[in-house]
């Protein structure tokens, strides 16, 4: 059994990259895995204020939610990331908690496997490509890590707009494969 950490990025309910959080959580805990979805909705997460501090003392110094979420990515086997596209990029809810999980970086961190789940209004194949480059990026910096999915739910603007999109299909095949 793995821990699976699920983080849902969207400021909105029932949003469409929270539909794909949820189908991959519920592939992940199908296949007998432990999956937590956590929504950013709601939740305070300051930004990174660069101190450094966390590179020594291997936790943030700033005591919001997102300090809360490190500890539970800490332990995460795999972690995934949902995020709607803002501009052809990640929402800055998404960045801003990446950033934040810098205290990970000089830890003995779990996660070996990191997945992606986007959504947005455009449908083209090249829509996420910023996105899924900025999190590579961010997974540059954990050597045990990579990226192992991603998933897009292109063409969807209302939330739950498309109950039926393949992406949810392949988003509940990647949590069965975890």
């Amino acid at each position: 059994m793995k821990k699976v950490l699920i983080v849902s990025t969207s400021p909105r309910a029932n949003s469409n990259s929270e539909a794909l959080a949820k189908a991959f959580a519920r592939g992940a805990q199908e296949a007998g895995h432990e999956a937590e979805l956590i929504s950013l909705r709601g939740k305070t997460i300051n930004f990174c204020r660069g101190c450094f501090v966390c590179q020594e003392k291997k936790r943030c110094v700033i005591r919001d939610d997102a300090d809360v979420i490190c500890q539970r990515a800490l332990n995460a086997d795999v972690l995934v990331f949902a995020t709607p596209i803002y501009y052809y990029e990640m929402s800055g809810q998404l960045k801003t908690l990446l950033d934040r999980l810098n205290p990970l970086f000089p830890s003995d961190y779990a996660f070996r496997d990191v997945y992606l789940l986007t959504s947005a209004a455009e449908d083209e194949e090249t829509v996420p490509q910023r996105a899924v480059s900025g999190v590579e990026g961010w997974i540059e910096c954990f050597e045990r890590a990579k990226l192992a999915g991603t998933a897009f739910m292109g063409g969807v603007t209302a939330a739950g707009e498309n109950p039926s999109h393949p992406a949810l299909e392949q988003a509940y095949r990647m949590g069965k494969e975890v």
